[in-house]
């Protein structure tokens, strides 16, 4: 009996000093709190992701010591009071478990963030035409020069994707994957685009600078150098760079002219004068012709338009400043002058009457007044070729000379200072004296032949 309470005593104070030491490792730990409450409130979707994270650690530091449960709470189980005996004396602290904020961030940070900043600034396509021309030239340098990326790559960036793809294990496999994933036609046309090798340049010197070759004679060429010539090499790819040559004197029979030594050197103005204009190609402007058509269209739309205005200029309207007579000249015959305006006749014959959108006359009468009771072509005044002026009226109203009445289809002659009233609108008919007497002394020449 006596030494069964000494294996209860000594298995009870193992199993005190396991809790305290428990206690202390795990002091820093936060204790999960729950509640008592029969109805509990539903967890979120990120609380249900916290708890089934906070279990898992719970698990694990069980199976490492003494569960954390068990340490704060009740008396253990005979059970369990077994197994501690068994267990050894010292206590093995706990590892301490990792908060989820912490997990995360250690995720986040083992993702290669390098390896994306560099895919996106190098495309898939950049890459395999990197390759391609490398493969080429075997010279950074010369890819550099003459490939067009997607961005313009400097030297270096160049050379370090080039080390990238090739001893880099992460960008090689992820680059590797990207190309993969292009389509056939695209991966064709990056192909296409591959620089010529020397030994393609070589090839395609041989062909004479003076021959006219065809589609025919570089798909020869193919055939007969199917592993000078890349894979991707068509007949009309190699006719254009072959043209490129040529332009730029690199054919075998072709060249160049070495510069004039001495106080020789031929200047702008020698070369200028040695040009023949005869030989030289009349390039066509489209833009200059465009723009003569164009100038050449809007004047003669200003000439016909002149020429529909012709019969306007036939009377001149002019304001009236003083009551003094008016000066003629050399082109007016007579003057039918107002209150408001003056007409001055430099034509034979002239029409009266009111202007509207569809009747155009010499004398607008509705100048002077209002002339809504005059007709659209109210009369007619006219020189005979013996110097005596005629009106004649066809209009509804009458037109009243020196007070007299001329009816429709009636014609009176007209005098100088002749009073002509039109619908309660005057007018002073003055004759140019002057003028007229030559044209009668012209017509009594004209008469006796």
């Amino acid at each position: 009996m006596a030494s069964g309470t000494a294996s209860r005593s000594e298995d009870e104070e193992s199993l005190a000093g396991q809790k305290r030491a428990s206690s202390q490792a795990l002091g820093t730990i936060p204790k999960r709190r729950s509640s008592s409450r029969f109805i509990k409130r539903k967890k979120f979707d990120d609380e249900l992701v916290e708890s089934s994270l906070a279990k898992s650690s719970t698990r694990a530091k069980g199976a490492s010591g003494v569960e954390p449960g068990r340490c704060s709470g009740s008396e253990p189980s005979s059970s369990e009071k077994k197994k501690v005996s068994k267990a050894p004396s010292t206590p093995v602290p706990p590892s301490p478990a990792p908060t989820p904020g912490l997990t995360k961030r250690v995720k986040k940070s083992k993702q290669p963030l390098q390896v994306t900043k560099d895919l996106g600034r190098w495309k898939p396509a950049d890459d395999l035409l990197l390759i391609h021309a490398v493969l080429q030239t075997n010279d950074l340098t010369s890819v550099h020069l003459g490939v067009k990326f997607s961005c313009r790559f400097t030297l270096r960036e160049v050379q370090e994707r080039w080390y990238a793809l090739l001893y880099d294990p992460v960008i090689s496999k992820l680059a590797c994957q990207a190309m993969r994933q292009l389509h056939p036609e695209a991966i064709a046309a990056i192909q296409s685009k591959a620089l010529f090798s020397k030994a393609e340049e070589q090839l395609l010197s041989k062909v004479g600078s003076t021959s006219q070759p065809t589609l025919e004679t570089f798909q020869d060429l193919l055939h007969r150098h199917p592993d000078a010539f890349y894979l991707a090499r068509t007949a009309k790819a190699l006719q254009a760079h072959w043209q490129l040559m040529k332009q730029y004197y690199l054919l075998e029979d072709q060249t160049v002219q070495p510069l004039p030594k001495g106080d020789q050197v031929l200047n702008f103005s020698d070369a200028e004068d040695l040009i023949d204009d005869s030989k030289l190609k009349d390039m066509r402007d489209e833009v200059l012709e465009h723009e003569l058509t164009v100038a050449d269209r809007r004047q003669k739309r200003e000439i016909r338009q002149l020429e529909q205005e012709l019969h306007k200029w036939q009377v001149l309207v002019d304001s009236i400043t003083g009551m003094s007579s008016p000066d003629f000249d050399n082109q007016t015959l007579a003057v039918l002058r107002g209150r408001m305006v003056r007409y001055l006749m430099r034509s034979r014959e002239i029409t009266l009457g009111r202007a509207t959108k569809d009747n155009q006359i010499d004398v607008d009468l509705s100048l002077e007044g209002p002339a809504w009771k005059i007709s659209r072509k109210q009369g007619v005044i006219k020189l005979k070729n013996n110097g005596d002026f005629f009106i004649a009226n066809e209009g509804r109203r009458p037109i009243y000379i020196d007070g007299r009445p001329v009816l429709c289809g009636s014609k009176w002659r007209l005098s100088n200072n002749s009073v002509v009233e039109i619908a309660s609108l005057r007018f002073v008919f003055l004759i140019n004296q002057d003028l007229i007497a030559l044209i009668r002394a012209e017509a009594a020449k004209i008469t006796p032949q």
